[in-house]
């Protein structure tokens, strides 16, 4: 069936995260215009659009998506060389669901609204598998207006889309998910250390507590993997340490003491040093069993 109210949309970035979610934007019937840094993935390939550049990108489509790792990449992005500041006409709209800097966010929307266009920062949770099921949680940043404009696309990517503030509140909400979802994992991953050590079958004790008041989405999801040893990246402990560092840094410019972020933190580099920053950051637990000299399982 035609989509009799497809737009022209632009998408930047079609890694683990943004080729499921501009998958649903092709699926739902828009015409697309896309840019990666890698070869480009189908069904892209052959249904979509791929522009040489983000600047044509934004010359072809009237909002333009950006799904990238960190805060310099959103810059280069947007105003380096061939970026999407260089094609842009007023009107059009920026939509960045990286998890970046909120400050820079904000320096970033004041640059796109003096060319006339508007600016929603709407990072995203959920990881690969809401990615691919269309159920992510959508935290975003602007005026009214333009997060209006762009809200029934979210909808084609997510099922819990909040306009938390103006611009930069998204990626400040972000931060603090982050920050939630990495004291759970170093809470999963301690409680199933212990639970094994001691003797106890770890997946008997995960399915025990899914019953009680410490289940969580981490614990399912998570608690599995570091039970199975499924460490394939669905979010990468390598981006989870940029987000919290995100998180240290904001917290020391705003005077507020974070001391289990800290040690979380601690935790991912620990990760990291031994060779697991590529890895899901469900493997965190890895560093909490290299301290243990006890695996959760064996595998």
């Amino acid at each position: 069936m035609t989509n009799t109210n497809a737009q022209k949309i632009g998408f930047i970035g079609l890694g683990i995260m943004g080729a499921p979610m501009a998958g649903h934007l092709l699926a739902a019937g828009h015409r697309l215009h896309v840019n990666t840094r890698s070869t480009v993935p189908e069904p892209f390939a052959s249904q979509a659009t791929v522009c040489e550049t983000a600047a044509e990108v934004a010359r072809q489509a009237d909002v333009i998506f950006l799904m990238v790792p960190d805060t310099p990449d959103v810059e280069k992005v947007l105003f380096g060389e061939g970026g999407v500041a260089a094609g842009l006409s007023k009107g059009k709209a920026v939509v960045d669901c990286s998890s970046i800097d909120p400050s820079a966010t904000k320096a970033f929307a004041k640059r796109i609204a003096d060319l006339g266009c508007g600016y929603v920062d709407a990072p995203v949770s959920g990881g690969e598998v809401g990615a691919k099921a269309a159920s992510l949680t959508i935290m975003c940043g602007g005026d009214e207006a333009t997060f209006a404009r762009v809200q029934p696309l979210l909808e084609t990517m997510g099922k819990n889309i909040t306009r938390v503030g103006n611009v930069g509140d998204g990626q400040v909400c972000k931060v603090a998910n982050q920050i939630i979802v990495a004291l759970n994992l170093a809470a999963v991953g301690e409680a199933l250390v212990f639970a094994s050590k001691a003797g106890a079958d770890p997946a008997k004790v995960r399915q025990a507590l899914m019953g009680g008041f410490a289940s969580s989405r981490i614990l399912e999801v998570h608690g599995e993997r570091m039970i199975k040893r499924t460490f394939a990246p669905g979010f990468r402990i390598a981006l989870h340490q940029k987000d919290l560092a995100l998180a240290l840094q904001g917290a020391r410019s705003l005077g507020v003491a974070l001391p289990q972020t800290a040690s979380a933190a601690q935790l991912m580099n620990a990760c990291a040093a031994l060779g697991h920053g590529q890895e899901d950051h469900s493997a965190l637990v890895r560093a909490l069993e290299a301290m243990a000299a006890h695996p959760v399982a064996k595998g």
